[in-house]
C-alpha cells in the first residue's frame, strides 16, 4: 500500500529523499534515477545468457525467450529485494540480474548433460541457497567483519577486468580495441567525469545516466549502433512456463549447488558492502539473510521458465557506492522498466542496442567503487597483524592463483569449475580458514 500510495499522493514527496531509504520522490524525477540503474545492469544482465545458450546449442528463437524472461525475473527479484515478502528479500536498495558466477559451470553442464540438466541443477540449488538464507543466523557468524570486506575487495578486482573489456568492445568482439571503441569509451568516461565536476545538487548523481546517453549518440554517429533487432521485434510476449523439462542430473545439481555456495558468499559482500557505502552502516542479519533467501528462491522460479540464475548485481553496488543514490521507490522505477522490458521485447531489444565501450565508460568507475567500498569495510575492521594476513593472503592467493587457472589442473573438474576462474571463490574460502584458525590475539604473539 506504501507503493501505491507513492505513485498516487505526491503530498510530501522531495527529490532529496533520493539519500534516504524510505523517503517518497517524485515520480517524473524517480524515472530517470531507476533507468540509470537498468542501462548500467542491462548487457551484463543478457552476456551470461547468450553464452550459455551458445553453448547448449540453443535456437536464437530460444535464446531471445530467455533473454526476455531475465529482464522480468530480475525485474520481480529486485523488487522482492525493495519491498520483501515474508522473510525473503532485504528491504534494500539491490537490484537482480543473470550473474557471471554460473557461466562456466552452466556451460559444462550444457555440453555435458543438455540445457535440461541446467534447468533442473538452478531449480534444486536455487532452493538451497533460498533455505540457507532463512537460516543464515545460525551460520552467519563465521562470517566476520574481515572476512566480508576481503570478499567484497575481491569482488570489486574481480569486475576490474570486466570493465576494461568493455571499455575495448566487448569480450571477443572481432574490432576489439579498435580506435572507435576506444575513442567512445573516453568520449563516455569523459562525459561521466565533467557532468560529475559541473552539475549541481541532486543532478550530479546522473552522471552515468548522462555519459550513457551522451555515448550512444555518439555511437550512433559512428554506426556502432545496430537497430535491426528492434524492428523484428514483437510487440507483446508473455514468458512461457517451462520451455524446458527439467532434468535431475546429480552431478550438476552437487556443482550448482556449490556455486551457489560461492553466490551466497558474493551476496553477502554486495549487502554488506552496499550497507556501507550507500547507507553508511553495516548490514543487519535480518538484511543479510532476505538478500541470500531472495536470491535463491527467484534463481528457482527463473528455472521454471527456461533462465538462468538472477543475484545480487554488483554493478549496481558500484553505482549506489559512486552516487549514494539508496531510495528503494527510486530503484523501483528501474524495477519496473525491467518488467517492461521483459514484457515488450521491443523494448529489451533497443536497451541491448546499447555498445558494450559506452558501459565500459562508466562501468570503470563504479567497479573501482566497489573496491574502494572493500578498503573502507578493511580500515573500519582495523589493521592489526592478524586482519592484515587474512586479508594478504586470501587477496594474494585468490586473485593471484585464478590469474594462473593452470595451477588447479591436479585437482577434479568439478573442483576446476568452482575455483579456477573465480578469485571470489577462492579469496572466501582462503578468508574464512585462516579466520577460523590463527589465533584471536597475534599482536604479541
Amino acid at each position: 500500500m506504501n507503493v501505491i500510495r507513492s505513485f498516487t499522493n505526491g503530498q510530501g514527496a522531495n527529490v532529496a529523499n533520493i539519500y534516504n531509504s524510505d523517503g517518497r520522490v517524485p515520480v517524473a524525477k524517480a524515472i530517470p534515477f531507476g533507468l540509470q540503474h537498468v542501462l548500467a545492469m542491462f548487457v551484463a544482465n543478457i552476456t551470461p545468457i547468450i553464452i550459455v545458450a551458445g553453448a547448449a546449442g540453443l535456437s536464437s528463437q530460444q535464446s531471445a525467450a530467455l533473454i526476455q524472461c531475465a529482464m522480468l525475473i530480475a525485474g520481480i527479484g529486485t523488487i522482492i529485494q525493495l519491498y520483501p515478502v515474508w522473510r525473503i528479500g532485504s528491504k534494500m536498495p539491490i537490484v537482480m540480474g543473470i550473474s557471471f558466477t554460473f557461466v562456466s559451470i552452466l556451460c559444462f553442464i550444457a555440453i555435458e548433460y543438455g540445457y535440461n540438466a541446467v534447468v533442473g541443477a538452478v531449480l534444486i540449488g536455487g532452493l538451497v541457497e533460498g533455505v540457507l538464507g532463512l537460516f543464515a543466523k545460525y551460520w552467519r557468524k563465521v562470517i566476520t567483519p574481515v572476512v566480508a570486506a576481503s570478499v567484497v575487495t575481491a569482488i570489486g578486482f574481480s569486475l576490474l577486468n570486466v570493465g576494461a573489456y568493455s571499455f575495448g568492445g566487448g569480450n571477443g568482439s572481432p574490432d576489439f580495441g579498435s580506435a572507435s571503441n576506444l575513442l567512445l569509451g573516453a568520449v563516455t568516461l569523459v562525459t561521466c567525469l565533467v557532468f560529475n565536476i559541473l552539475a549541481k545538487a541532486h543532478y550530479k548523481q546522473l552522471s552515468v545516466l548522462v555519459g550513457l546517453i551522451v555515448g550512444y549518440i555518439f555511437a550512433i554517429f559512428l554506426g556502432k549502433v545496430d537497430f535491426s533487432a528492434v524492428a523484428t521485434s514483437g510487440i507483446i510476449a508473455l514468458p512461457e512456463f517451462l520451455p524446458f523439462k527439467p532434468e535431475f542430473n546429480l552431478n550438476a545439481i552437487i556443482s550448482v549447488i556449490l556455486i551457489f555456495l560461492v553466490s551466497a558468499t558474493e551476496t553477502i559482500g554486495d549487502t554488506s558492502a552496499l550497507a556501507v557505502s550507500g547507507l553508511d552502516r553495516e548490514a543487519t542479519e535480518k538484511e543479510i539473510s532476505g538478500s541470500i533467501a531472495c536470491d535463491g528462491f527467484i534463481s528457482s522460479i527463473s528455472a521454471l521458465f527456461g533462465c538462468m540464475p538472477i543475484t545480487s548485481f554488483s554493478q549496481n553496488v558500484g553505482l549506489v557506492a559512486m552516487t549514494k543514490v539508496v531510495n528503494r521507490f527510486t530503484i523501483l522505477m528501474g524495477a519496473i522498466i525491467m518488467v517492461l522490458a521483459g514484457l515488450f521485447p521491443a523494448f529489451g531489444a533497443l536497451l541491448a542496442t546499447l555498445p558494450e565501450p559506452v558501459l565500459g565508460g562508466c562501468t570503470l568507475i563504479m567497479f573501482g567503487s566497489i573496491v574502494v567500498s572493500g578498503l573502507h569495510m578493511l580500515a573500519k575492521c582495523g589493521y592489526n597483524q592478524r586482519n592484515m594476513i587474512i586479508v594478504a593472503l586470501s587477496l594474494s592467493v585468490g586473485i593471484g592463483f585464478t590469474q594462473v587457472p593452470e595451477i588447479f589442473a591436479i585437482f577434479p573438474e568439478i573442483v576446476r569449475n568452482v575455483l579456477a576462474e573465480n578469485c571470489v571463490a577462492v579469496v572466501f574460502i582462503m578468508a574464512l580458514v585462516l579466520n577460523l584458525v590463527l589465533p584471536k590475539s597475534m599482536e604479541n604473539n
